[in-house]
């Protein structure tokens, strides 16, 4: 009988209570409350070392608020609490998980960046729907098995640790889209990645790579693919074969020649800087249809191949700091934005043309072009109705670049005679720049089945006509240094536009209709007066990979653009706002979106 006092006077949930209180010394019982509602619990930056019990039991235990009071309103029945489904405990002094971690089976979202992790339990193979894990700068040595069993997982974040291989199984991983392994110490990609059919962006930069597997050419939706600072000589010929392939990075390898890509036909930016590149020819260059930006600096070229024109679409090409003496006078057909010259033993192009920059480098060698079997008077076409200035038409562009350029003539009408030039021609780039233009020439239309590329930059447009809306295969649209504050609903039905660029105009919000232009890759609006972004439309639109944004009048950025994880190019310096501060943008595109994303109220 004494002993059954004994046990009855003793309180059986004093240890669970003591257990409590630790709790709720480190996180706030109205935090866990919220979290039982919304399913979304944020620890982010708590000094953490362990995560406490009541964290892992969230949907387990009576919550205390139970105990206090036994009448409940519908809106407080704890019994019908959400699932924690996204729990953030990154920026903390983590060094384990414990196995209590499978207490949360409908986790979709675990972020762990940022602690001092050495292992994963394996009881993480219990999240089964897990879709974003975040493990990046931990001092992980190696990955769980058990961690291929997150068939559901489609984001895998494991850069800045210390792995040295990847498990057995990996290939399981079949839903993976984004997989960033990068400043790790790994010396091999195993083949079974061909398996990750679904990766989208692969990014295994700054580790200890000799080579790439050839089976990697089986990831057939790779359009993202960062191999930079690391240790290649050569890469695999099947590379060549990634159709979906669109961002290549090599930088800072050993590589002693440019790959071909045969089949990147939507390749658009690659960057081989900083290798031992000797020699550059036309069987590099034949295929590359679609590319932006070309950055082979620091290397060792000695030339630069007349070929070089058959990149029409390239914008950025940088040969620093090579051993270029000479270029091709064909370099001045491009339409380039910017041409890096420096460091290269140049003899043919005086330093004082070079420091005035890219367009006075072209602007020189177009002038040293020689008569292309063309007289003079197929390049002139006057008529009594315009002053000989206004009627100069550059017939040699048309047939040979498919431009019809009629560019800083400071005129405020195009005349009839510069589209009359283009008779049956097929014309892909119009650049109507540096003139007084109040309004877009009507005749543009015309060109509405052709052309891919339109520059009406630094002139006076204060509104956008219906003629422009209707050039079906614009693609990119240079509309800078105008007096633009709106655009058009119409513009929705540019279907293929993938860069648009509004810098330097009067608009005081994003344009709404470019949230409904899906195939919108880079929006450039700095130098305007933007006040507010819509971070739910903005996430909408899954192929944005640059936004500009700088120096406007953006008072706060909403948390919920971290949400964006696409964006690869944020901008915002120039802002008023306060957060993030200047040593976050600092950082870079990623760590602002992180942090964005652990200020979004949970």
């Amino acid at each position: 009988m004494s002993r059954l006092k004994g046990v009855a006077g003793r309180d059986p949930r004093a240890g669970f209570r003591n257990e409590r209180r630790d709790c709720a010394a480190s996180v706030p019982q109205g935090l866990l409350k919220a979290a039982r509602k919304s399913g979304q619990l944020n620890l982010s930056g708590r000094n953490l070392s362990e995560v406490p019990q009541c964290v892992w039991r969230i949907n387990v235990d009576i919550p205390e608020e139970a105990n206090q009071n036994l009448s409940f309103s519908a809106t407080e029945r704890w019994w019908e609490q959400t699932d924690l489904t996204k729990l953030i405990i990154s920026n903390n002094k983590l060094q384990s998980l414990s196995d209590d971690l499978r207490l949360l089976p409908a986790l979709t979202v675990l972020d762990i960046h940022d602690n001092q992790l050495t292992s994963l339990p394996s009881a993480i193979r219990e999240l089964e729907n897990l879709q974003k894990l975040n493990v990046s700068h931990n001092k992980l040595k190696i990955l769980p098995e058990e961690i291929t069993n997150l068939r559901n997982l489609k984001g895998l974040y494991l850069q800045h640790n210390e792995l040295t291989c990847i498990p057995e199984g990996f290939e399981q991983l079949f839903n993976l889209e984004d997989l960033d392994l990068s400043n790790n110490r790994l010396s091999s990609i195993p083949a079974s990645f061909s398996s990750l059919s679904s990766v989208v962006r692969l990014n295994i930069s700054s580790n200890q790579l000799k080579s790439l597997p050839a089976e990697i050419s089986g990831m057939k939706r790779l359009k993202h693919l960062d191999c930079n600072s690391n240790l290649l000589e050569t890469i695999p010929p099947e590379l060549a074969s990634m159709e979906s392939l669109e961002l290549l990075y090599l930088r800072r390898n050993k590589l002693r020649f440019l790959p071909e890509f045969p089949s990147c036909k939507l390749l658009k930016e690659l960057h081989v800087g900083e290798n031992q590149i000797e020699m550059l020819g036309a069987e590099h260059l034949k295929h590359l249809n679609s590319i932006l930006v070309l950055d082979l600096r620091d290397n060792k070229l000695k030339s630069v191949p007349d070929e070089i024109t058959l990149l029409q679409s390239l914008e950025r090409l940088d040969l620093s700091n090579n051993d270029i003496s000479s270029l091709p006078c064909s370099l001045g057909k491009l339409h380039l934005k910017f041409l890096a010259l420096e460091g290269n033993p140049l003899r043919t192009i005086r330093r004082e043309i070079i420091n005035k920059g890219t367009q006075e480098v072209l602007k020189y060698l177009r002038s040293k072009i020689k008569d292309d079997g063309l007289s003079q008077s197929d390049c002139v076409t006057e008529t009594a109705m315009t002053l000989p200035s206004e009627s100069r038409v550059n017939i040699h562009a048309i047939i040979t670049l498919k431009t019809l350029d009629y560019s800083d003539k400071q005129t405020a009408l195009i005349p009839d005679e510069v589209f009359d030039a283009v008779k049956s021609n097929v014309i892909t780039s119009v650049n109507f720049s540096k003139n007084q233009l109040c309004e877009i020439p009507k005749r543009i239309v015309e060109m509405k089945e052709m052309v891919s590329d339109v520059n009406l930059s630094f002139n006076k447009l204060s509104f956008i006509s219906l003629e422009l809306c209707m050039l079906q295969k614009l693609t990119f649209l240079d509309l800078r240094n105008n007096f633009l504050n709106s655009l058009p609903e119409e513009m929705e039905s540019l279907v293929r536009l993938q860069t648009i660029n509004l810098s330097f105009n009067r608009f005081k919000i994003l344009p709404e209709v470019l949230y409904r232009i899906p195939t919108l890759e880079t929006i450039l609006i700095s130098n305007n007066q933007v006040g507010s972004v819509d971070p739910q439309k903005m996430k909408t639109m899954e192929n944005l990979i640059t936004l500009d944004l700088q120096n406007n009048d953006l008072l706060q950025i909403p948390p919920e653009l971290g949400n964006c994880v696409n964006l690869r190019t944020l901008l915002l310096d120039g802002n008023p706002f306060r957060v993030p501060r200047a040593a976050i943008l600092m950082k870079g595109t990623a760590a602002i979106l992180e942090y964005l994303r652990d200020r979004i109220p949970s």
